[in-house]
């Protein structure tokens, strides 16, 4: 009876040791078709835009001059006078703001035009000051100058480069693949060159002209946040929805005391 009893014992060991010790395989579910992340198209038949100004409160500083000794050459195209453009006012608006579409469309895809963005060296300043472009758009620097410029960019997420424009008319091109808000760009040669590349997915940005003024088209229905970008003032996001065939009008103002920007529909 013993032996029985055993030989039960024996039996079943043997029928169960074989899924002992083995972690259990975890069931793979496939994403339902909601769970994916669906790429859109935009239905231009139901896009709006978004437009609106970038307001200045405040006394507005004086335009530095900037210095320009040992660069004669400047000096000359300028008349010996280069002022700072790194905060412009005019009638209480603000100039040189980069304006984008920051959340609410990360379910599309754009591909990068294949027209380039022009920065010219112009009068020992870069033409346009600030400028946007889309990730893997061309991008030709330009010298228009009688002197060596070059092209010196910091960037974060992407490498960065430094190229030479030793000639007046001569011209390089580059494309930034990664998105970045911004890519500032120097000339060693010049040091109070200053310009900034803003970098994005998609073809919803603008940059205020000078009467502060901005206009963001053909934007697909749906929840944004946009974020108004200044370099010595700061950032700030704000929501705004659009609606089909929609024209939204925004707002935002900056202070000179150094408190944070404001936004508002």
């Amino acid at each position: 009876m013993k032996l029985g009893k055993w030989f039960v014992y024996i039996f079943c060991v043997l029928i169960l040791v074989p899924g002992c010790g083995k972690k259990q395989e975890e069931a793979v579910v496939p994403e339902s078709a909601s769970q994916q992340l669906a790429v859109q198209t935009v239905d231009f038949a139901t896009t709006g835009s978004i437009s609106g100004k970038v307001l200045f409160e405040g006394v507005v500083p004086p335009r530095k001059e900037l210095p320009v000794k040992g660069n004669p050459e400047c000096s000359v195209i300028n008349h010996g006078q280069i002022l700072s453009e790194e905060l412009l006012s005019k009638d209480g608006t603000l100039q040189n703001v980069f304006v984008y579409v920051k959340q609410g469309l990360e379910n599309y895809k754009f591909d990068p035009p294949a027209d380039s963005v022009e920065i010219d060296n112009s009068k020992c300043v870069y033409v346009p000051h600030v400028t946007g472009v889309q990730a893997g758009q061309p991008v030709k620097f330009l010298n228009n100058d009688p002197t060596l410029h070059n092209i010196h960019a910091f960037a974060k997420n992407q490498p960065g480069f430094n190229m030479g424009l030793p000639f007046q008319g001569m011209k390089q091109m580059k494309k930034f693949n990664t998105p970045e808000v911004m890519v500032s760009l120097k000339c060693d040669v010049h040091p109070w060159m200053q310009g900034y590349i803003g970098v994005l997915p998609h073809p919803y940005f603008a940059v205020t002209g000078d009467d502060g003024s901005f206009t963001i088209k053909n934007l697909p229905p749906g929840n944004y946040v946009l974020e108004a970008w200044h370099e010595t003032l700061g950032t700030k996001e704000l929501p705004v929805t659009v609606g089909p065939q929609e024209s939204k009008e925004v707002e935002f103002s900056f202070k000179s005391t150094g408190a944070p920007v404001t936004g508002h529909q």
